[in-house]
């Protein structure tokens, strides 16, 4: 019975990534708020009355999206300011480790850029979330450098949402530069860093 039922789960859960997989595909080309159901159902090959198995909305699917998406980056955003390394190289280990999740998920990218200022309002307050637990992460870690000392929590929190914001900005520029030369991703890169330690310079004469 139980061996029946992990089989059941199993195939549940194929069908809900397949749901998800096919979403992202057709997001390619639409937002979600013109995003239908029966698209979904149609690319995955089931009935329309199997979605609501899965998912209550589309809404609801964009949601799993979102938390796809970035869910899994918490770790990396982490590891982007840990206080191990000069400010040097943590902004270059940033910029390399965006420019690779880019390039090996280029659809969640795009997806998050166009939904955070959406439609969809559960979606945008998804993303929303992610992002201020992002912030409250990178938060923790500046106040572990020296650095720190002397600032208040509010202005880490408006600094940890700097380099939040800062690293979706570097992420979109890598975003459009997939199709172009290893030249312009490199001057892509560059730009990057820059932006990035300009973000750092402030912070080192903020107290001032």
């Amino acid at each position: 019975m139980s061996h029946t039922f992990g089989i059941r789960q199993a195939q549940k859960q194929k069908t809900r990534q397949a749901l998800m997989d096919a979403a992202l595909l057709l997001l390619e080309e639409q937002s979600l708020s013109s995003l239908g159901l029966r698209e979904v159902t149609r690319a995955v090959g089931v009935a329309p009355t199997a979605f609501y198995r899965h998912f209550r909305s589309t809404a609801d699917l964009g949601v799993a999206l979102v938390e796809e998406a970035l869910g899994s980056l918490h770790p990396m955003i982490r590891t982007t300011v840990t206080t191990a390394d000069t400010s040097e190289e943590r902004i270059a280990r940033a910029v390399e480790l965006i420019a690779g999740h880019v390039t090996a998920y280029p659809a969640h990218v795009r997806f998050i850029a166009r939904e955070r200022h959406g439609g969809v309002q559960p979606v945008r307050e998804a993303i929303r979330d992610q992002l201020a637990r992002f912030a409250e992460e990178v938060r923790a870690e500046l106040a572990k450098d020296a650095d720190a000392e002397g600032w208040s929590g509010d202005d880490l929190l408006m600094l940890s949402h700097l380099y939040v914001d800062q690293m979706l900005i570097t992420a979109s520029l890598f975003l459009e530069s997939l199709e172009a030369s290893p030249d312009e991703r490199e001057r892509v890169g560059r730009l990057a860093a820059r932006q990035l330690r300009l973000i750092s310079i402030g912070r080192h004469h903020w107290l001032d």
